[in-house]
């Protein structure tokens, strides 16, 4: 018997910029429309609950402390709960499953940069105990460079008790852009008991293949796959489109369909990539 695949979701912050474009409004940090315009994130979320989506992502990824403190007077744990509010309000009575997303944060950990890794740990921990409050079913930490810092955001989810996958966002070589390979980020990783490991964004699903081959050969863990539709390209019309078209990212992703355990897109990929991917499942 072939094993399930759980299809996920595409782009939140992308597709939110399309949504809102759409609707005549401002790009600004995504995070903001869960408080100012709520209706993009339904819409979002109806459109990959409609494309077959099984598990899909509040709109939280960077609205952690720091980031919202930074550029808003809104409260950090509000933006959060909001996020998943509204996902799990859409989601309502469908099985499908509201997805916490934890991205990096800005600041670098020391001896690299000036955050504390207590400090860290808590900006962290305010964020996913909001998400958990709110109601999320897992938690997806993603989109991370830094496997120490990874690391911390995995601890700290680890302690609510819900399920936890880990994305690392990987260079062509293999590695992290500071230096991390598979077989470090699954040896620091798995350890701590998380539910799934894998790759999301940096790459098309063509050069992300042979990094997805790597962690099926490195770890027993289920391997989620999230890779990128590719940079916008700029047409001398002035339009703009992704290098991978829908029907050429599933193409480019089939050959993963044999690694992995869950699959969905990153930055560029909306509900018309993840309809793809559903006729390949």
């Amino acid at each position: 018997m072939s094993k399930k695949i759980t299809l996920l979701d595409g782009a939140v912050g992308t597709t939110l910029w399309g949504i809102a474009e759409a609707h005549g409004e401002a790009k600004v940090p995504v995070w903001r429309y869960n408080i100012e315009h709520p209706e993009f994130v339904e819409e979002l979320t109806a459109n990959y609950l409609e494309a077959g989506s099984e598990i899909i992502l509040a709109n939280t990824f960077g609205a952690n402390g720091p980031s919202v403190k930074r550029s808003s007077d809104y409260d950090p744990a509000q933006v959060v709960s909001a996020g998943v509010e509204i996902t799990k309000k859409v989601l309502a009575g469908t099985g499908v499953k509201t997805c916490l997303s934890v991205g990096p944060l800005t600041e670098i950990l020391e001896p690299y940069g000036d955050l504390e890794e207590d400090e860290c740990r808590r900006i962290y921990d305010e964020m996913i105990k909001a998400g958990v409050a709110a109601g999320c079913d897992m938690i997806m930490i993603q989109t991370f460079m830094d496997l120490a810092m990874m690391k911390i955001a995995a601890e700290v989810a680890k302690t609510y008790g819900l399920p936890v996958f880990c994305c690392m966002t990987f260079e062509k070589v293999g590695k992290t852009m500071f230096g991390n390979s598979v077989k470090d980020t699954v040896d620091a990783l798995a350890p701590l008991g998380i539910d799934a490991i894998g790759l999301n964004c940096s790459l098309g699903p063509d050069l992300a293949l042979p990094i997805i081959k790597e962690f099926s050969e490195k770890t027993d863990l289920p391997i989620v796959f999230k890779p990128n539709a590719g940079k916008p390209i700029l047409s001398s019309d002035g339009t703009t489109s992704t290098a991978y078209s829908a029907a050429q990212f599933a193409e480019d992703v089939k050959p993963a369909l044999e690694y992995v355990s869950y699959i969905g897109g990153c930055c560029g990929s909306d509900s018309s990539y993840i309809k793809e991917i559903k006729k390949l499942l």
